[in-house]
């Protein structure tokens, strides 16, 4: 009796053992999947699908045209945008609207000038993220974060924030919004009925919006 008793009690404890170990190994592996899978990862912006389009307003109209992505950088971690970065090429910038060739020109030519964005000094802009916040209710395809951060223009830095469709899906990361900016905060006053009150119709709106569609993919080493 002694010693069934004796091989029922090393029995059991060969049997907790086991258990032990497999519960301990269970949980070694969600720990080692949720490390994977709240990792952050930099996610590379391509520019060559990434646009910008811009629109500024005046008294008698209105003009639009581009701005190139240079490069930059989206941070993702468990298939969320966490932050990141995007530079942008000034001295792409590009009328779409005039048709005339040196009208079209000129205005190109005004925008790079010092009366606007100074871009022989100045030739690059950046956007950093700050933060990310979910917009509750958000439909699908429309804007589901408001995004925050600092937008550096003429070597000046602002903090902006507007609201956007982020998504990440199969190794692409997305953002999709328009941005309106106040060009006053980054000194550029030309045409300003705010800085010049009896500018009369030849007044430029203050405010320009910026429609962006950033695409990052993530790089296929990444993904092994």
């Amino acid at each position: 009796m002694k010693k069934l008793t004796l091989s029922a009690l090393f029995a059991a404890t060969l049997f907790v053992s086991a258990g032990n170990l497999a519960t301990a190994q269970t949980k070694n592996a969600v720990a080692v999947k949720n490390n994977k899978t709240n990792k952050t990862a930099a996610y590379q912006v391509d520019a060559s699908k990434s646009q910008l389009t811009w629109n500024g307003k005046k008294v008698t109209g209105e003009h639009t045209g581009t701005i190139n992505v240079a490069n930059g950088q989206i941070l993702v971690a468990g298939n969320k945008v966490t932050g990141g970065t995007v530079d942008i090429d000034m001295t792409s910038i590009k009328n779409t609207d005039l048709t005339d060739p040196d009208y079209n020109g000129k205005l190109v030519g005004h925008l790079k000038s010092d009366d606007f964005f100074s871009v022989e000094k100045n030739p690059k802009a950046t956007f950093k993220i700050t933060s990310l916040t979910p917009i509750k209710g958000a439909k699908a395809g429309q804007p589901n974060y408001t995004v925050k951060g600092n937008l550096t223009i003429k070597g000046i830095t602002n903090a902006i924030s507007f609201p956007a469709a982020v998504a990440v899906n199969n190794g692409t990361a997305t953002a999709k919004g328009v941005a309106t900016l106040d060009r006053t905060k980054w000194d550029i006053r030309y045409g300003s009925k705010s800085s010049l009150a009896n500018i009369g119709d030849k007044a430029i709106n203050d405010d320009f919006t910026l429609d962006f569609n950033i695409v990052a993919k993530q790089d296929d080493v990444a993904r092994l």
